[in-house]
């Protein structure tokens, strides 16, 4: 035999000690049989429901749900361009502004298309350009515009051939 003593046998629960083992464990059961009622409750409502305390499900104000988007999206250049482009008379001023107009920008080349409505302000558009791209860099953070892109004006649409269907749009929008 071994000369390593041999440690007493636990007692055995009896009495007040077996009444408090038995209590616990039928309130685990209760708690589990209640959550599983609760969640079926839930999916057939369905769904989860806020509570009593803010989680990511509650309501939010318009503009802080559009914040939140904007950010998660991770849309805050394309945002504080549009943002550049319902500002554009105080950025530019209100006599350019009333001649140019900017169309649309491209986040990966970074570039602002701007359409004018003659010649003579395209180039004067365009003399402007360095000068309009720092004073936007400022607003939005350095380096968001690289380049502006100045349209002239749009010439009239073309006319194919003497014989057009009603609302076509160009030589291969054609009867047949």
């Amino acid at each position: 035999m071994s000369d390593v003593p041999e440690k007493p046998a636990a007692p055995e629960p009896s009495g007040v000690d077996l009444a408090r083992v038995a209590l616990r464990a039928a309130k685990e059961q209760a708690r589990a049989r209640g959550n599983a009622a609760q969640q079926k409750k839930q999916a057939r409502r369905g769904g989860l429901r806020s509570g009593a305390r803010a989680d990511g499900r509650d309501p939010l104000p318009l503009g802080a749900a559009i914040n939140r988007l904007i950010t998660e999206r991770g849309w805050e250049t394309p945002a504080a361009v549009g943002g550049v482009m319902g500002r554009w008379p105080q950025m530019v001023g209100p006599e350019v502004a009333l001649h140019c107009e900017p169309q649309k920008y491209d986040e990966d080349a970074r570039v602002l298309t701007v359409q004018c409505d003659s010649t003579a302000w395209a180039t004067q558009l365009r003399l402007l350009a360095p000068q309009l791209v720092a004073r936007l860099n400022a607003d939005l953070g350095q380096g968001t515009v690289k380049l502006i892109k100045v349209l002239g004006p749009g010439g009239p649409a073309r006319r194919y051939g003497p014989l057009r269907a009603p609302g076509s749009t160009g030589p291969g929008d054609t009867y047949g």
